[in-house]
């Protein structure tokens, strides 16, 4: 008799967690997900849900982040830290050769990786977006890059559906969220009142029905799936920030490259790359050679580069952004316009990470909507 296939969805109790994380750990995996480090919910290794940041939210603004406690036991009942699921598959250094001298010659090492599996535990759909923008730009195309196409093709991802998004999040205006829809092995969805806690499951892959099956679970009734799609709806009406249509935005930008409001941002702007460096899909780096005191050995890394530096644009004679406005005008229509000539799509995926962690409060929802309302050429779009 043929086995029964799993179902698609079914429904675990919260103690049935640590069963899952064990389970990824007994396959070999390397289990990172949300924990709590030096005030803030950030991406770590994690051995069982005790690591999980339970009864924790966050309240968010233009540069302003701290830790609130909630008044339940919600596991997953906050929104986004500085960290995204970036640093691991495109860590921010890496290693591309050492060279050391031999005689009267050298010899050059290149560092063969072979770390084991990831397995990202409660990924956001707006991260799960902006993992498949990295993917198209670092792992596609006719030159990919061999270690984060190594690291992405092992990578597990258990997905979890957005119930409370935070005060910067605009991931409804941009379609990336709070629903995930693609991207995932395991999906869950918290369902919390005061009569149960459990997580409705849902499977994306094989690799995650064969997870599920190893857990304790029962069949999803419609009166879950309600619940759950509420869960959903409640998120997608709470959004702390808005986008105008992805559309318009990119035809308004690049009819407002000249206007007054960069010169404004440019006033407020630190130029420090904060935004570059939180933001899921940022990808740039640069080359960095280094020697050390006696000349034998010389290393090359590869490192997180952002384009508000002045050598990032650096030519023979100077540097093609020497300022602030110049520096910020790039980032943003960049990251709102000119990549979909790029890629086809938007550069931000709505995490809001980039107004969150300004610190002055830059928020480039604001800076769009500003400069929509007052175009020089009076067309909005």
């Amino acid at each position: 008799m043929a086995a029964v296939p799993p179902p698609t969805r079914a429904v675990i109790p919260v103690a049935a967690l640590d069963e899952l994380l064990a389970a990824l750990r007994s396959d070999g995996y390397r289990v990172v997900g949300p924990t709590i480090r030096q005030g803030a919910i950030v991406h770590d290794d994690i051995a069982s849900a005790a690591d999980l940041p339970v009864g924790w939210t966050e309240h968010q603004d233009g540069g302003t982040y701290r830790l609130v406690r909630r008044d339940d036991g919600a596991v997953f009942g906050f929104a986004t830290g500085p960290h995204s699921w970036k640093q691991f598959l495109h860590p921010p250094r890496v290693l591309e050769w050492r060279a050391r001298r031999d005689g009267g010659g050298f010899t050059v090492d290149v560092p063969v990786e072979d770390p084991p599996p990831l397995a990202f535990f409660g990924a956001r759909s707006c991260d799960l977006r902006a993992i498949a923008v990295q993917d198209r730009v670092l792992a596609g195309g006719d030159y990919p890059d061999a270690g984060y196409a190594g690291r992405r093709a092992g990578a597990l991802v258990v997905a979890v559906n957005c119930g409370t998004p935070g005060g910067t999040c605009f991931c409804v205006s941009m379609g990336t969220g709070p629903r995930a829809s693609a991207g995932f092995d395991l999906s869950l969805t918290e369902l919390l009142d005061a009569d149960r806690h459990e997580f409705l499951v849902e499977v994306g892959t094989e690799r995650g029905a064969d997870l599920l099956e190893r857990l304790v679970s029962r069949p999803a009734e419609p009166g879950d799936l309600v619940a759950a799609e509420r869960v959903v709806a409640d998120a997608a009406g709470a959004m702390g920030r808005s986008m105008p249509d992805a559309g318009e935005v990119p035809v308004l930008l690049h009819r407002n490259l000249e206007h007054a409001r960069w010169d404004d941002v440019a006033e407020r702007c630190l130029s420090c790359g904060n935004c570059t460096m939180v933001c899921p899909t940022c990808f740039c780096t640069s080359p960095e050679d280094v020697t050390d005191l006696t000349g034998d050995t010389s290393e090359r890394w590869r490192r997180w580069e952002s384009c508000f530096t002045l050598d990032f644009s650096y030519v023979h004679g100077g540097s093609v952004r020497p300022d602030t406005r110049s520096q910020y005008r790039q980032w943003m229509t960049h990251k709102l316009s000119t990549w979909w000539d790029q890629f086809g799509e938007s550069g931000c995926v709505g995490c809001g990470r980039c107004i969150t962690w300004c610190p002055v409060g830059i928020d480039l929802t604001e800076e769009v909507a500003a400069i929509r309302a007052d175009p020089p050429d009076g067309r909005a779009g």
